[in-house]
């Protein structure tokens, strides 16, 4: 496809990315990332072994970072210390990567982001170098602050994380699509491909989602669902929709030159 997502300069053919948590085994992750067609892969560092856990099972060896690119990111920080603190880890067990999802959570319950401390946490990360990619509310007001403080696309969910509930404020999202300039990539909330590809419709750059796949009762089948949704919903996006007309029906053929019987013909 010529119409590439481009993140911190680096272009990608794929708009779906994919996290890495929940599946069966490594195996099964493996299979659905290669069935969603997706480049980037999102890993909670704090939940899967990428090393830091010698001895046990590494997802670097059943995915690779020479075939993907690497979205390490701090799903289960509360604070902009701890969340700091594991991307620099990140940074070290992965050779001086930089693009980071940033991710700082109000509480367990609702997994809500806390924008203070994420505002905090993202200052201090693109101050020491990392492109950061940032998990966040659907503020337009606070969306446009994270682009002025450097971060390199602005992610905010369309409904609670893992809840599968869809986007349940499309007004918000198009006000964040059109008061920023980096990417935008609806984050968490996603549940099947209709939502995915409303996202994409409404202006979206992209999307992440993990559960919605792995969640599925066939991950594979429901990624390669997910692949044709972003697919769907973007080419529907660059194509324009038609403009909703309430109560002005009109027909799909021409109405002009009509075949009309005349009065006294057989």
């Amino acid at each position: 496809m010529q119409d590439q997502l481009v993140i911190a300069g680096k272009n990608y053919s794929s708009r779906l990315l994919v996290g890495t948590g929940k599946y069966r085994d490594f195996a099964e992750t493996r299979a659905a990332l290669d069935a969603s067609g997706c480049q980037i892969v999102a890993v909670a560092i704090r939940r899967t072994n990428i090393g830091q856990n010698a001895g046990e099972p590494s997802l670097l060896d059943a995915v690779p970072p020479s075939q993907f690119t690497y979205l390490p990111n701090t799903a289960g920080c509360y604070t902009a210390e701890d969340a700091v603190r594991t991307l620099r880890l990140a940074r070290e067990l992965l050779d001086g990567h930089a693009l980071v999802k940033l991710e700082v959570l109000g509480d367990p319950q609702s997994l809500y982001p806390n924008m203070p401390e994420t505002l905090a946490a993202a200052r201090t990360l693109v101050k020491e170098g990392f492109q950061v990619m940032v998990y966040c509310s659907d503020d337009p007001i606070q969306a446009r602050m994270l682009e002025d403080i450097g971060c390199v696309a602005v992610m905010p969910l369309a409904s609670l994380i893992g809840s599968g509930m869809g986007i349940l404020n499309p007004w918000n999202l198009q006000l964040v699509i059109e008061r920023v300039q980096v990417p935008v990539l609806v984050d968490a909330g996603v549940g099947t491909a209709s939502d995915a590809a409303i996202a994409m419709e409404l202006g979206c750059d992209g999307v992440l989602m993990n559960t919605a796949i792995a969640g599925a009762k066939n991950p594979v089948l429901m990624a390669q669902a997910m692949k044709k949704g972003v697919e769907a919903g973007r080419e529907a996006f660059l194509a324009g929709r038609m403009p909703k007309k309430l109560y002005s029906a009109a027909p799909s053929s021409p109405a002009a030159g009509l075949i009309t019987g005349q009065p006294g013909a057989a």
